[in-house]
């Protein structure tokens, strides 16, 4: 029996490649925005925390020191807080590129995939068609031979 061939069997195989590659960056991307999604609910949190140290601050004696660092560490936080937002921006549109270019990839490849399964199905069909004949001709000879021995 003859054996199934896809004469582009390496490009499949680099296309595998090129897949789990795109899905690992595509996994560090996501990780990446998540990492930076927490810190910038880190900040946030800090903020609230410094928020209400400034009103307990503000309940008490007046301790204007106190205020004044309360205020500044919002301030700070403030700073933080706009400067995340970007890289959690910046991270997230990563992430959408690295999710696009998976896309891209798979579907190269389920391209391939159904370029072999095409040419598997073609294969198959000459096959078949290769043992009918075979079959006609075995059917043809022994129907001659009959014919001759009468």
């Amino acid at each position: 029996m003859a054996k199934f061939f896809y004469r582009m069997q390496n490009i499949l195989n680099i296309k595998y490649k090129l897949e789990e590659q795109a899905k690992q960056e595509f996994s560090q991307a996501q990780n990446r925005y998540q990492q930076e999604l927490q810190r910038l609910q880190s900040y946030k949190r800090q903020k609230l925390s410094y928020m209400a140290e400034m009103r307990e601050h503000a309940k008490e004696r007046l301790n204007l020191l106190e205020l004044e660092r309360c205020n500044q560490a919002i301030l700070v936080m403030d700073e933080r807080i706009a400067e995340q937002n970007d890289v959690v921006f910046r991270a997230m549109a990563e992430m959408d590129r690295a999710r696009e270019r998976l896309n891209e990839i798979m579907q190269e490849r389920k391209t391939h995939e159904k370029l072999k399964e095409h040419q598997f199905e073609a294969f198959l069909q000459e096959l078949n068609t290769e043992e009918m004949k075979e079959i006609d001709q075995l059917v043809s000879y022994q129907h001659n031979t009959v014919e001759e021995g009468e």
